[in-house]
C-alpha cells in the first residue's frame, strides 16, 4: 500500500475524522465518548488520507454493529515511547475470544454479521490492518470491557 507521508497532528486528524460521524452516532443513539489529550502537540510522520481512511473504517464499523443505547470509547494516548496508541471500545454485540484474530483476514465476516442489515464486504479491517501495516504500525481485535470489540492501534512516531 503506498503511502504519502507528511509530518502531522495525529490527534488533529482523529477530532476531525470523528466529527465527520459525530451527527450518525447522536442519530442512531451511540453515545460517543471521546478521549483525547488537548495540547499534547504529537507529531507523526504518516499519510493523512490513509490515516482518516483508518479512523474513518474504524468508527463506521462500531457505528454499523452498535445498537441503539450502546456506547463507543475513542481514546489517544501519546505517552508510550516512540508510539502513539488509539483504542477504539465498543459495546456491539460481542465477538467470540477464538475469532478476534481473524476479523483482519480479508472477506472475513462473523455469521451474526452476514445478514444485509449491516451491509459490507468483510473488507473493512483488513484494509485498516494494511494502512497500520504501511506505517510500521500493529492493530489488534481484543475483548472491549464495554462487551463489544476493542480494537487497539499503535502506531511508531518515527521511523524505526
Amino acid at each position: 500500500m503506498a503511502c504519502r507521508k507528511v509530518d502531522l497532528d495525529p490527534a488533529e486528524l482523529l477530532r476531525q475524522s470523528i466529527e465527520l460521524f459525530r451527527a450518525e452516532f447522536q442519530e442512531k443513539g451511540v453515545a460517543l465518548t471521546v478521549d483525547i489529550p488537548q495540547g499534547s502537540h504529537l507529531r507523526l510522520s504518516a499519510d493523512p488520507e490513509r490515516l482518516h481512511q483508518l479512523f474513518a473504517n474504524l468508527l463506521d464499523n462500531s457505528l454499523k454493529y452498535t445498537e441503539s443505547g450502546g456506547n463507543l470509547v475513542v481514546r489517544l494516548d501519546g505517552s508510550g515511547r516512540g508510539s502513539i496508541t488509539v483504542d477504539f471500545q465498543d459495546s456491539a454485540p460481542g465477538v467470540p475470544e477464538k475469532e478476534l484474530g481473524r476479523l483482519f483476514e480479508r472477506l472475513y465476516r462473523l455469521e451474526a454479521s452476514r445478514s444485509r442489515t449491516t451491509g459490507g464486504a468483510g473488507l473493512g479491517l483488513a484494509i485498516c490492518k494494511g494502512i497500520v501495516e504501511a506505517h510500521g504500525g500493529t492493530i489488534e481485535a481484543l475483548a472491549s470491557p464495554l462487551g463489544g470489540v476493542w480494537i487497539r492501534v499503535i502506531i511508531p512516531t518515527k521511523e524505526g
